[in-house]
C-alpha cells in the first residue's frame, strides 16, 4: 500500500511539473512574441508619421466624400452618411486607436516634414466641461460648421492635409468623428434656430451627455510651464486704397496671374524684392502679375499678417482681397513684420476667408466663432471651447478650427481668435481687450 501511494504521488508530482513547465514555455513565447509584435508597431508608426494607415484613412475618408454629395436638405441626412462611413472604419479605427495610444505624436511642420515627438497624452485628456453657459452667435457658428463640413465634402481628394488625425488620435479620435460631430452640431442649430429657442449646445449639460470633452494642454518647447493655450487675435482691417500708386498710397498688392499656376518664377523673390518695384512698369518682371490696388505700408503689411483686407477704394469701391499664393518663404517668428521674407500674392472674395487649399476652395468664416490654428497637427474642423475667468466668473466661448497660418506650424499652445472687421488698431485694441490672453481649451468630440 505505501509503495502504491510512493508510486502515484511520484506520478502526480510528474505531471504537475511537466504541465508547469509547459504553462511557463507557453507564456514566455507568447510574451517574446508580442514583445516583437509591439516592437515593430513601433517602428511602422514612427516612419512617416503614420503614412501607411494614413493612406488608409484618406482611402476611406474619400470614399465618405463621394457619398455626401446630396449637401444638407436634410438635418439628419449627413448625420447618417457619417455614421455609415463610421461603421464601415470600425476596424482601422480599433487598430489606430490601439497604435496610436502606444507610441509618442510626431509633430511635423508647414512642410508635413517632422520635426519633434511628443508624449500626446500629457497634451489631450478627457474631462468634462464646467457647468457655464457657452457663448457664440448662433447662426454665425452654424454658418462656419455648414462651410467647412463642406469642405471635407468637396475638397478631401484634392487636400489630403485635411484627413490626418493629428494628435487627437491618442484619444482614438478618427476622421469620421470630426465629421460626425460637425454633422450633429449643424443638425442641433438648424433645428434650434428653427424652433426660435437658444441652442442646446449652450448647454454643458447637453453638451456632457452627448459629447466626448478633450482638454487640450498646451505643449511649449520653449516654455515647458505653460499649461493654458496662448489666445492671439486677428481681425479684416478695413483701409483706403487706390487703383493707381500715388505719393500716399505707393506700397502694391500683386495677384498672380492663371497662367503663372505652372510658372513658379515669383518663388524667387522675397517681399523686399517685390517691394522694390520689380513688376512695376520698368522692373525686370513687369506684365507677370495683376496689379490689385495700392495701399500705406502699413495697409499691406496689416493685409498680410492678418491674411485678409477690406479695401475701401477712392472711386468708391469696396471688396474683400484675400491671400492667395505666397513665394515659398517660412514665416519668421520673432522677426518683425517689415523684415520678413515671405510674401502673399492676392485675389479679390466674397467673404472673409479661413482654411483652403486653393483660393477658390477657401472656407468662408465669421468672426467669434472661428479659430486659426495647426491644421496639420490639430486638425481642420475640430470645435473647441476656450474657458477664462473675469470678474471671478467662468467664460465659455465655441469655435472652429477652419483657419490657419504661417505661426501655427508646428504649434500646439496657440489659437488666433478671429475677434472681427475694424477700422484701425484702436478700434481693435479696445475690442480684444475684454479677451483673454491665455485660456483653457477644450475640444468636442460627439459621442
Amino acid at each position: 500500500m505505501n509503495i502504491l501511494s510512493s508510486q502515484k504521488f511520484r506520478f502526480t508530482v510528474g505531471c504537475a511539473a511537466l504541465l508547469l513547465v509547459s504553462l511557463t514555455s507557453s507564456h514566455l513565447y507568447t510574451q517574446s512574441k508580442t514583445k516583437h509584435l509591439a516592437q515593430q508597431d513601433q517602428s511602422f508608426i514612427q516612419q512617416d508619421n503614420f503614412a501607411p494607415l494614413q493612406s488608409q484613412i484618406s482611402l476611406t475618408s474619400n470614399q465618405a466624400s463621394d457619398e455626401l454629395t446630396s449637401g444638407f436638405q436634410n438635418p439628419f441626412t449627413a448625420q447618417q452618411t457619417s455614421n455609415e462611413i463610421i461603421g464601415k472604419e470600425n476596424a482601422l479605427s480599433s487598430g489606430l486607436d490601439l497604435l496610436a495610444a502606444s507610441a509618442p505624436y510626431q509633430v511635423v511642420d508647414e512642410f508635413k516634414k517632422y520635426n519633434f515627438s511628443i508624449n500626446g497624452s500629457q497634451v489631450v485628456t478627457p474631462v468634462k466641461l464646467p457647468s457655464s453657459k457657452v457663448n457664440f452667435n448662433q447662426k454665425d457658428l452654424l454658418t462656419v460648421l455648414v462651410n467647412t463640413r463642406k469642405y471635407f465634402q468637396d475638397y478631401s481628394s484634392q487636400d489630403p492635409d485635411i484627413l490626418r488625425t493629428g494628435i487627437l488620435a491618442i484619444q482614438g479620435v478618427t476622421v469620421p468623428d470630426v465629421l460626425k460631430t460637425l454633422d450633429f452640431m449643424v443638425a442641433v442649430l438648424k433645428e434650434d434656430i428653427a424652433n426660435n429657442r437658444a441652442t442646446r449646445l449652450q448647454d454643458p449639460k447637453f453638451i456632457n451627455t452627448n459629447f466626448r470633452v478633450i482638454k487640450w494642454t498646451a505643449y511649449n518647447p520653449k516654455n515647458k510651464k505653460q499649461k493654458q493655450l496662448r489666445i492671439t487675435k486677428y481681425a479684416v482691417f478695413t483701409h483706403t486704397g487706390s487703383r493707381k500708386k500715388t505719393s500716399k498710397f505707393n506700397t502694391p498688392i500683386y495677384s498672380l496671374k492663371d497662367s503663372s499656376k505652372n510658372n513658379t518664377f515669383y518663388t524667387k523673390y522675397t517681399k523686399h524684392d517685390v517691394l522694390s518695384g520689380i513688376y512695376e512698369p520698368g522692373g525686370r518682371e513687369f506684365g507677370k502679375v495683376k496689379s490689385l490696388a495700392y495701399l500705406t505700408r502699413t495697409g499691406l503689411e496689416e493685409a498680410l499678417m492678418q491674411g485678409t483686407v477690406l479695401i475701401n477704394f477712392t472711386d468708391g469701391y469696396k471688396a474683400f482681397f484675400n491671400v492667395d499664393r505666397n513665394n515659398g518663404m517660412s514665416y519668421v517668428r520673432g522677426l518683425k513684420a517689415t523684415a520678413q521674407k515671405r510674401y502673399w500674392y492676392f485675389r479679390e472674395v466674397d467673404a472673409i476667408k479661413g482654411y483652403g487649399y486653393k483660393i477658390d476652395a477657401k472656407i468662408s468664416i465669421k468672426p467669434g466663432v472661428t479659430f486659426a490654428g495647426d491644421v496639420l497637427n490639430i486638425g481642420l474642423g475640430r470645435v473647441i471651447i476656450i474657458e477664462h475667468t473675469k470678474n471671478g466668473r467662468k467664460h465659455l466661448q465655441m469655435g472652429v478650427m477652419a483657419d490657419t497660418g504661417g505661426a501655427f506650424l508646428p504649434n500646439l499652445y496657440q489659437l488666433d481668435f478671429l475677434a472681427g472687421i475694424f477700422k484701425n488698431q484702436k478700434e481693435f485694441g479696445q475690442n480684444i481687450s475684454q479677451l483673454p490672453e491665455y485660456a483653457t481649451a477644450y475640444f468636442l468630440v460627439k459621442k
